[in-house]
Formats: C-alpha cells, sequence, structure tokens
C-alpha cells in the first residue's frame, strides 16, 4: 500500500473541491485545476480534510496510481492557495534579463538577445540577474524555469551560465601549465 496515497491531503480556507467520477476539480484564489481519476481510485472529502482510497492495493500498478492521484491532488491544492515558484540566477559578466510584457528577454553572450514568450498562468519577475518563476501549476513553473536554463547552462570551468538559486556546479580544475 502507498504511503504518500494514505496520507490526507488538508484544504486551506478558501479552498473548493469538486468530486466527480473520473476527476477532481480544485478552485481557490489563484486559478482552477483538474485531475484526473482512475476506475480503482476514489476520493472521500470529509470537512477540510481529502482523503485517497484505493479498492485495490495488491495490483502494483493500481499502488502506484494511488500515490500519483494523492500527490497530484495535494500540488493543486497547494497550487490555487499558495503558488509556486522557482528562483534563477544568471552568472557571467554582461548576463542579464528584462521583461518585456508576457516576453523575458535574456542577454546570455550569444550575439543576439534570446527572446522567451511566457505560458499562460506563468509570471516572471526580474531583477538584473535574477528571475523568479511563478505560478499556480507545479509542473508548468518547473518547465518554464528548466527552458529558461537550458538557453545557457552553467559551465563547469568558470561557473557561467543560468542556474536555480542555492544550485551546486562542480567546477573543474582547467589546463595545467
Amino acid at each position: 500500500m502507498s504511503r504518500i496515497g494514505k496520507q490526507p491531503i488538508t484544504l486551506p480556507a478558501g479552498v473548493e473541491v469538486t468530486i466527480t467520477d473520473d476527476q477532481v476539480t480544485v478552485k481557490g484564489a489563484k486559478g482552477t485545476m483538474v485531475s484526473p481519476l482512475f476506475p480503482t481510485i476514489t476520493v472521500e472529502q470529509d470537512g477540510a480534510v481529502l482523503n485517497v482510497k484505493c479498492s485495490d492495493v495488491t495490483n502494483k500498478k493500481n499502488n502506484s496510481l494511488f500515490g500519483l492521484v494523492r500527490s497530484l491532488i495535494a500540488n493543486n491544492v497547494t497550487g490555487v492557495s499558495t503558488g509556486f515558484r522557482k528562483d534563477l540566477e544568471l552568472k557571467g559578466v554582461g548576463y542579464r534579463a528584462q521583461l518585456q510584457g508576457r516576453k523575458l528577454v535574456l542577454s546570455l553572450g550569444f550575439s543576439h538577445p534570446v527572446e522567451y514568450e511566457l505560458p499562460d498562468g506563468v509570471e516572471a519577475k526580474v531583477e538584473q540577474t535574477k528571475i523568479s518563476i511563478s505560478g499556480y501549476d507545479k509542473q508548468r513553473v518547473g518547465q518554464v524555469a528548466a527552458e529558461i536554463r537550458a538557453f545557457r547552462p552553467p559551465e563547469p570551468y568558470k561557473g557561467k551560465g543560468v542556474r536555480y538559486v542555492g544550485e551546486r556546479v562542480m567546477m573543474k580544475e582547467g589546463k595545467r601549465a
């Protein structure tokens, strides 16, 4: 039986949950999210607590879906109430970022500026070399941060590039004389 699936989900104030046979809809201050339900998995609401139940936990696939559905619903509840955030920092001479409407313009040492259009549901705040990505969908926030980092990942010799705040880059020793 899944240890994650058995944990109850506490609903904060201002979050509404609608449960149907094939999906769970979570509505909050930041938006609305929908999670799918599978035939062997049910969700029960008891006041401000959601419990996920699985009818057949002996099957390995059902057991993994049990934990998955619970994690998806918990992420939806957190997302519509408080949201998610990823912070990036630019390291390098002349590396900087600007926000022009819904477009993020990055100067990353290329011959041209890199432009990235932010998808719906994702916001960005920029302070010269710091970028803060936020939104209510955890997967989308992480994907946007990963795509921005992929433009210039940190290189191991000087450490220049786009990295997550707090990310450690293993530095290599250069050529010996």
